[in-house]
């Protein structure tokens, strides 16, 4: 079982700047890490940034693209820069937009590039100094939503299995060596993804929606071993399961979930 110790080491969390980011980079820098900031939300960077040193942490901001080719390159310079190799990269950002099949193009661009894409190349960037030093820990969150579905969003869903799915794949790539690769699928955080989601709110904390603190412990304690999945809400994994092993009858469930939904929207509007 691989372990990794934060203290000392040079550590990138994007979308720091508000929620389970925050959450984590303040847990990460308690720890005595060396925590480099990332959002497109400056002043979200710098408010985390200001918490971590008030708590006697070290960190710097990055604000900025951490999706685009050259906003990844970017925060890997300002990071090497400022603490030396990254040994952990934390990747958080993601974005929700779009509903039902009125999603549009842009719309599902943006998915794929924050959700899926800004991993894709910022793992491009890190592997060869990872490989060459002998290891690096890669994690993503994702979602529920990457192992289950959400409904309402097909952009999120789709492109949150794509997050998984490309962490799967790092993982059987490159794990022989040295190289830890988990994902964090939460369900319902108490971020505000979740309070603009709408009547998909109730369903998102039908299991008590967790603290971004919550989660980010969650995380801090899975970094003592190299187990894949970091399952913040316990239930997630018997709907993982059921899913897996009744596809039908699981199908059947989310299915009744959404006539609920349309239910409530024909209250709404009327």
């Amino acid at each position: 079982m691989s372990s990794f110790d934060p203290a000392g080491a040079c550590v990138v969390v994007t979308g720091a700047g508000n929620g389970i980011g925050a959450a984590l980079a303040g847990a990460l820098g308690a720890r005595g890490a060396r925590v480099v900031v990332a959002d497109l939300d400056a002043a979200g960077a710098e408010r985390t940034v200001a918490a971590i040193e008030a708590a006697g942490g070290t960190a710097v901001a990055a604000p900025g693209d951490a999706a685009s080719v050259d906003g990844v390159a970017a925060l890997i310079a300002t990071a090497r820069t400022a603490f030396g190799p990254i040994q952990a990269w934390f990747a958080n950002a993601g974005v929700d937009r779009g509903r039902g099949l009125a999603a549009g193009e842009d719309e599902w661009a943006l998915s794929l590039d924050v959700n899926v894409m800004a991993h894709v190349r910022a793992a491009r960037e890190l592997m060869p100094q990872w490989l060459e030093s002998g290891g690096g820990r890669f994690v993503v969150t994702a979602s529920a939503a990457g192992l289950l579905t959400m409904l309402e969003a097909p952009a999120y869903s789709v492109t949150k299995h794509g997050a998984v799915a490309f962490a799967e794949w790092l993982s059987a790539t490159y794990r022989h060596r040295g190289i830890v690769v988990q994902a964090v699928c939460p369900q319902g955080v108490q971020t505000r993804m979740l309070t603009e989601s709408g009547p998909l709110e109730e369903i998102l904390s039908r299991d008590a929606a967790l603290t971004p603190e919550q989660v980010a412990a969650d995380v801090l304690a899975a970094l003592d071993g190299d187990e894949f999945l970091i399952l913040p809400h316990s239930d997630v994994a018997d709907y993982y399961r059921a899913r897996a092993t009744d596809t039908d009858r699981w199908l059947s469930g989310m299915n009744r979930l959404q006539q609920k939904l349309d239910a409530a929207k024909e209250t709404t509007d009327v």
